[in-house]
């Protein structure tokens, strides 16, 4: 068993998209619209197999949580992006592309070298890659 995909909504699915695809190699397909439900999405596939739909839905009320608190339910996607020096690479193009980073690059206590940093929707995503000993 895998898991096949996780969903985002969001008001920005083109900027999303553009996000996902330029800075972690995902692909695109090609847009769903239901115009009737008034609803649209992509998926973004990734090497691994695992894929991000990305929908838009008029109604849709936006989040009430603060990102920089912890709250229970979903709360961070990882990129496995392969060594520290990918980590850190990733995350000052990031950084001076615009994007926050709220935590690290770092050392965690459960063997990863990661840093967080907030997409274009405010959602956290770990930049990760295991230590080895």
């Amino acid at each position: 068993m895998r898991i096949e995909h996780i969903a985002i909504w969001t008001d920005q699915l083109e900027v999303m998209k553009d996000f996902y695809c330029k800075y972690f190699g995902g692909s695109a397909n090609h847009k769903y619209i239901n115009e009737k439900k008034e609803f649209a999405s992509y998926f973004i596939t990734f090497d691994s197999g695992c894929r991000l739909e990305l929908m838009t839905m008029t109604g849709v009320p936006d989040s009430q949580d603060n990102v920089l608190d912890q709250f229970t339910g979903y709360i961070h996607t990882a990129f496995e992006v392969g060594s520290k020096d990918a980590v850190e690479r990733l995350t000052n193009i990031l950084v001076s592309n615009g994007y926050s980073c709220i935590e690290g690059p770092r050392t965690t206590g459960d063997g990863y070298y990661e840093s967080v940093i907030l997409d274009p929707d405010q959602n956290r995503v770990e930049l990760t890659t295991p230590i080895n000993d």
